[in-house]
């Protein structure tokens, strides 16, 4: 990887850090790969070439750190996944869910701000444990989807749900914070 040239620009993130294309990944040794390429293609490292060899080293640099921060999350990985596939996941547009999903959600969030108002830590570490537990089932759904059946629909609709419990645990987090201060 030392011997820069465009290439890199071409390669998907997977193929960038040597990992199989699989929403299951070792996050071990994808935190290995990345910091052996990223110490490997740091710019400090390559100070001494031309300016145009060291906007290069800056170049790969951006580009291993943007492949490892969607990577090692597994819902950014999972839309990552879905577009290079050329499954749109329809985030924006599709805002379609089951009602009693997004009732629950509005359930919950409610839930949230009444724990918050009333200063029930009790509750909200509660709901946060669930949610936490809820989220892992999912990402678990999710991996089988993409891995196990190649079901970009059901992933894209799992990966949109994630996207409202992720939102949701969030505002349990900062409810946690304010009722902790």
């Amino acid at each position: 990887m030392t011997s820069f040239d465009l290439n890199f620009a071409r390669q998907d993130y997977f193929a960038l850090l040597g990992l199989p294309r699989r929403q299951a990944l070792d996050t071990v040794e994808l935190e290995r790969l990345y910091q052996e390429i990223q110490t490997s293609v740091h710019p400090d490292k390559h100070a001494h070439r031309s300016d145009s060899e060291l906007r290069l080293a800056m170049q790969w640099a951006t580009k291993v750190n943007e492949a490892y921060q969607t990577l090692k999350n597994p819902l950014s990985r999972a839309k990552y996944r879905l577009h290079l596939e050329g499954h749109d996941a329809q985030l924006e547009s599709n805002t379609a869910m089951p009602s009693d999903f997004l009732v629950e959600q509005m359930e919950r969030r409610e839930a949230v701000a009444e724990a918050r108002q009333a200063g029930d830590l009790a509750n909200l570490e509660d709901m946060h444990r669930a949610m936490r537990r809820e989220m892992v089932d999912q990402h678990a759904a999710l991996q089988d989807a993409i891995d196990g059946r190649g079901d970009w629909r059901r992933a894209a609709e799992i990966v949109r749900q994630l996207m409202f419990r992720e939102k949701l645990l969030q505002e349990i987090d900062e409810a946690l914070e304010a009722v902790e201060a």
